[in-house]
């Protein structure tokens, strides 16, 4: 029979993995603890950083609808639950550990789907959610301009044409 504190944890993890818009595994094999307290902090906000046992994780991925998750925990584990942007923590992440290599990014899991180390890098260079509304909203306002424009060509090719005429008859008369 599990223990009470044990069933708590895997409960919390559990909540944890299910509430999570995604989850970041890393390594933090030989950083210090003013070193993870400081990503923490950076985190914050943005994400929570746990360690917790990797068979209490697994048990909670699994419980939560997640498994595959289990085959990251290998080792020692951090958990990083985003609660924010997903790109947004995972560039923390991708920062930090190019400030402190002892901090290995080991895969993830978003949207159910099981994400390498190299994708989740490649989802730290997103841009932010803002830049890329920004940037499609530029690229709606360029193509509205562009109809605009082709709309009211026809009427300005007319008016023109016209005034040419008036033009040419008044400088004949």
């Amino acid at each position: 029979m599990a223990r009470p504190d044990k069933a708590a944890a895997v409960a919390e993890l559990t909540d944890l993995f299910r509430e999570s818009s995604a989850v970041l595994v890393t390594e933090y094999r030989g950083l210090s603890v003013k070193r993870l307290k400081e990503l923490r902090r950076t985190l914050s906000g943005t994400a929570t950083y746990a360690v917790a046992k990797n068979t209490l994780a697994s048990i909670a991925a699994r419980d939560a609808g997640i498994g595959q998750a289990a085959e990251l925990l290998v080792g020692p584990t951090a958990l990083t639950f985003v609660s924010g942007e997903p790109p947004v923590a995972a560039k923390i992440l991708k920062d930090f550990a190019k400030a402190n290599p002892q901090l290995v990014i080991k895969g993830g899991v978003l949207e159910g789907r099981l994400l390498s180390a190299d994708e989740v890098v490649t989802l730290a260079e997103l841009e932010s959610r803002d830049v890329l509304l920004a940037k499609t909203a530029g690229v709606l306002k360029a193509s509205l301009f562009q109809a605009a424009y082709v709309f009211t060509a026809p009427a300005s090719k007319a008016v023109r044409t016209i005034d040419a005429l008036r033009e040419k008859q008044g400088a004949g008369a």
